[in-house]
């Protein structure tokens, strides 16, 4: 997670245990735009798909992308997605994985299982892929740099959108989709940069992400690269199970917990709630197509 003072790992296992309330439900349907439904936290067990859909849908969270970032995620993601109308994937191999492959020599391997999952038609994203400098070292720039422009032509090849994972290396990420040129749609996932860096974003045509961190005391920064981020370029995500928006921080993220964000979201923004997610469901169905 980002950001926040060290607590022990008592509390966080308490946290992360509790289940927090219901928010009140949105006026109008939104997506959240990246979650993984595949994820169990803290060694618990992962969610009941079916389940944490309803009670998603019961405060007017009515779509998701559930995003599959290794071989296993990405096949649990394809298998889903057939199952669940309100539901459509992503797959890739995340930055972090990356190096492992490439260690183990089966990089490419990974990769040619990536664009077959990614045929299916309900798999409108690849990603999350990028760039990660702050749990992989400086040997694994490499394989990460590689895949990442291994992931940019795919999704262009196929016409699906991109969705990046950027920690701590904004420079290397902005100077990479240029050389490689970004496919027509490219989400900035959980975007923690600055509002330069979003202005630079919006610039080129890119769509911000928002999570719950948007919502976290010492994040100004984010809520600064929001206020500048125009209504049509905007979108709203959980990264559950992780990155739960205040005042639940801590605890187990998971789509039902999206009003959180999207009212927090609304009054940086300066504008209404049913603006907001009116905006928020029409972002997602241009980038990403009907759910139906």
């Amino acid at each position: 997670m980002r950001g926040g003072a060290p607590v022990s790992k008592g509390h966080q296992d308490a946290r992360a245990s509790e289940r927090p309330p219901a928010p009140d439900p949105l006026p109008l349907p939104v997506v959240d735009n990246h979650t993984h439904l595949d994820i169990a936290r803290d060694g618990g067990m992962p969610p009941d798909v079916a389940a944490a859909l309803a009670d998603a849908a019961a405060v007017g969270v009515d779509r998701v992308v559930q995003i599959g970032c290794d071989l296993a995620g990405a096949r649990f993601t394809v298998d889903q997605i057939d199952r669940h109308p309100q539901m459509l994937g992503g797959v890739a191999i995340h930055p972090n994985e990356a190096p492992r492959h490439a260690e183990r020599g089966d990089l490419e391997q990974a990769w040619a299982q990536i664009e077959q999952l990614a045929a299916h038609p309900r798999v409108r994203v690849i990603g999350e892929t990028g760039l990660d400098y702050f749990r992989t070292g400086p040997e694994g720039v490499a394989a990460q740099q590689d895949s990442f422009r291994w992931h940019i032509d795919l999704a262009k090849r196929t016409g699906k959108a991109l969705q990046i994972h950027d920690r701590d290396a904004h420079d290397d990420v902005m100077r990479i989709l240029d050389e490689e040129g970004a496919p027509g749609a490219t989400v900035m996932h959980c975007f923690s940069g600055d509002a330069e860096l979003a202005r630079r974003c919006v610039e080129k045509g890119y769509y911000l992400s928002f999570a719950g961190t948007v919502t976290f005391k010492n994040a100004r920064n984010l809520r600064d690269a929001l206020a500048v981020t125009p209504l049509d370029r905007v979108l709203v995500e959980t990264d559950a199970p992780y990155l739960t928006p205040s005042p639940h921080r801590g605890a187990t993220n998971a789509p039902y917990l999206v009003p959180l964000t999207v009212r927090a979201m609304a009054g940086v923004l300066t504008t209404d709630v049913p603006t907001l997610c009116r905006a928020l469901s029409d972002n997602s169905e241009r980038i990403y197509g009907p759910w139906s």
